[in-house]
């Protein structure tokens, strides 16, 4: 049996982690272990094969950020991961698998301009958030060994029932605008159960470096909204001719691009050795909305 620590309590992904893991009592234990003050400094770390680094301050902000709150995003998403992997290493495990995030390349692309991640593509953080992310990454890398393994995962934007950010925005627009601009973007989205099977492999096949887990399917903003509505039985009527608009729109707010920008990783990237989509993105937009209760 393995054993699993979840360093960060009450995070969606800790939570949906390990509400996924229970398929396979036999097969893993999980454990979490709260990150929020200096008692986890006393939690036992031997004896644990993985731990998965779950704990951080989530990206919410728009333009410019106080000194206070910036300190934050290094304190936690930077500092706490190097400490907890420290404790990690010195405890005996054997493998950490920290949550990066595709925000270490940098913001969307805006509206008319295509951006797909390649390997060869650097990492270039447009905010001290993704900055956070990518020194903690740079720390980590440090301190893997042949006998500590470090998993780093660059996600795009995880979506599933109950998650939080910009999907419940999607959907609450779904099922209450008639019409909706259409625009012509792309866009790598992974769903929750899909990253849940690929940790589930990396701990399973004692994995190490960089992945980049997706959906095998592109999205498109506005083709996601359509698909949502048609789960609520209303249908949204897509009307051309918005771009124009939402590009000056864009000059002002990030949130434009935020949407309808494109930013997606090369699927080539995203390919693994075993299979870890279990559901395609029609069957997700279901799962997630579940109009059934």
């Amino acid at each position: 049996m393995k054993k699993i620590l979840i360093t960060g309590a009450g995070s969606y992904i800790g939570t949906s982690f390990e509400k996924y893991m229970k398929q396979w009592p036999d097969k893993y234990q999980v454990d979490t272990v709260d990150m929020i003050g200096d008692g986890w400094m006393k939690y036992d770390f031997s004896g644990y094969d993985t731990v998965y680094h779950v704990a951080g301050i989530a990206h919410s902000d728009n333009g410019k950020i106080s000194k206070e709150k910036a300190k934050l995003y290094y304190d936690v998403n930077t500092k706490l991961t190097i400490r907890t992997a420290m404790k990690a290493k010195k405890s005996g495990v054997k493998q950490f698998i920290f949550m990066s995030s595709a925000i270490v390349y940098g913001d969307s692309a805006p509206i008319g301009k295509k951006r797909i991640i390649t390997k060869d593509t650097p990492v270039s953080p447009a905010n001290c958030y993704g900055d956070s992310k990518v020194r903690a990454e740079r720390g980590l890398k440090k301190l893997e060994d042949e006998n500590f393994k470090v998993v780093i995962l660059r996600p795009p934007m995880i979506y599933g029932k109950g998650s939080k950010g910009n999907y419940p925005l999607m959907s609450k627009l779904a099922q209450k605008m008639p019409v909706f601009p259409y625009v012509d973007n792309c866009r790598s989205m992974l769903y929750i159960e899909n990253l849940m099977e690929f940790v589930r492999l990396m701990i399973e096949n004692e994995e190490h470096g960089t992945f980049w887990p997706q959906n095998a399917e592109y999205s498109n903003t506005s083709e996601l909204v359509k698909m949502i509505a048609a789960e609520h039985c209303k249908r949204i009527v897509l009307v051309k001719g918005a771009t124009v608009p939402l590009k000056l729109a864009g000059l002002a707010t990030g949130l434009v691009d935020k949407a309808f920008g494109n930013l997606a990783y090369d699927q080539s990237l995203s390919e693994y050795k075993e299979n870890y989509r279990i559901a395609n993105l029609r069957r997700s937009i279901m799962l997630t909305e579940d109009v059934s209760k």
